[in-house]
């Protein structure tokens, strides 16, 4: 049986679905999953918190004997291997599904075209590709970390009237109004961690978590780029750094320390026990070289990143040809004389990139831009 309209519009509902857990199902993707008998859901679940159980273990409890001859909608490939949980595969056969309808098939090598030929092999219909589009979007953090080892890279920029993000010495400041910053907190909590620079990180003192009522739980990882342990102990970040955690990225070349930075090794030696007695992770790991720093995180378990800070760390991404998403807030605010340009406006996007939506919040505009998976 080939996908129908009646098959899209279940697994749009099982995409949907898969994105209430993202950024919080750990190492594991928020995967949706509808149990369908005879044009009615039955059973629906996501991915729990922490990553475990399954989805489809999830729904198929919800619907019980009438999983029996029903078709699930599942937005990535069942997994066929034994981990910390049995196979979902042979969950769905246990339960005597006739149709498993899939939107992304699993490049994970332990699962990837196994969870269908199990299926199959047991008698179940499968058709794979439903919505396939959508569903590689909703999964872009665990392909991403599957695919290419790195963490789904999403620059996030608010650029005023006069093509500007910041002003110098002047700390934070608003350029985007409230509906747009609760938009961003909103993408802070599906995310795994939020980059900085160490620049940023001094001038704007900023807490990078979200403070959106009911999602405080929610907050990223933080993430500094500060080669020679720079971060004051009295920033915000330090401390709070026992309450959400942050990792501050370190230079490895400690012979260029006192050259570049007037650190000394000692002095390196010392910054970094009080920040690790503050509660801080430091890693030595070339900050600016982001095809090293990206493998290393992803190492952590990090599969989505938030590049929100500093003109020189967003340039620095952009570079290496290290971002998957850019999400461009465009503002009527001025910011005037010693006004710090953006690295990026609507003109000079990168190649590689296509349009996919513009959004208003009050009179802030949002264009976001996506470089295929």
């Amino acid at each position: 049986m080939s996908i129908t309209p009646h098959d899209e519009r279940f697994m749009a509902a099982a995409i949907r679905l898969s994105r209430w857990h993202l950024g919080r199902t750990a190492t594991n993707p928020s995967v949706g999953c509808l149990i369908v008998k005879d044009g009615v859901i039955v059973g629906r679940a996501v991915t729990a918190l922490t990553g475990r159980p399954h989805a489809e273990t999830q729904a198929l409890a919800e619907a019980g004997a009438l999983a029996r001859g029903a078709t699930a909608y599942v937005t990535l490939e069942p997994c066929s291997h034994h981990g910390k949980t049995p196979p979902c595969a042979e969950a769905l056969i246990a339960y005597g599904v006739a149709r498993v309808v899939i939107s992304v098939t699993d490049p994970d090598p332990r699962v990837s075209g196994r969870g269908i030929a199990m299926l199959r092999e047991a008698g179940i219909e499968v058709d794979a590709g439903a919505l396939e589009a959508e569903g590689r979007q909703s999964l872009a953090a665990y392909l991403t970390r599957q695919t290419k080892n790195r963490p789904y890279v999403t620059l996030k920029l608010a650029v005023s009237a006069d093509g500007m993000i910041g002003r110098h010495g002047a700390g934070q400041v608003a350029i985007t109004g409230p509906e747009a910053r609760a938009q961003v907190q909103a993408l802070r909590a599906e995310t795994d961690a939020i980059l900085v620079g160490i620049g940023t990180a001094i001038a704007d003192d900023p807490l990078l978590t979200v403070r959106s009522p009911g999602l405080e739980s929610q907050s990223p990882t933080r993430i500094v780029l500060d080669p020679f342990l720079a971060l004051p102990l009295t920033s915000k970040l330090v401390a709070t750094a026992r309450e959400v955690p942050v990792i501050v990225v370190a230079s490895e070349e400690t012979s260029l320390l006192e050259a570049e930075g007037g650190a000394s090794p000692a002095d390196m030696d010392s910054r970094r026990a009080a920040l690790e007695a503050a509660g801080v992770e430091v890693v030595h790991c070339n900050p600016y070289h982001p095809e090293v720093l990206l493998p290393a995180l992803a190492t952590r378990g990090i599969s989505s990143l938030l590049v929100e800070g500093g003109a020189k760390t967003a340039r620095l991404f952009l570079e290496a040809g290290l971002v998957d998403r850019i999400q461009l807030y465009q503002a009527p605010v001025v910011i005037g004389e010693g006004g710090i340009e953006s690295p990026l406006d609507v003109t000079d996007i990168p190649s590689g990139f296509a349009h996919t939506g513009t959004l208003m919040f009050g009179g802030d505009r949002l264009d976001e831009y996506e470089r295929g998976l």
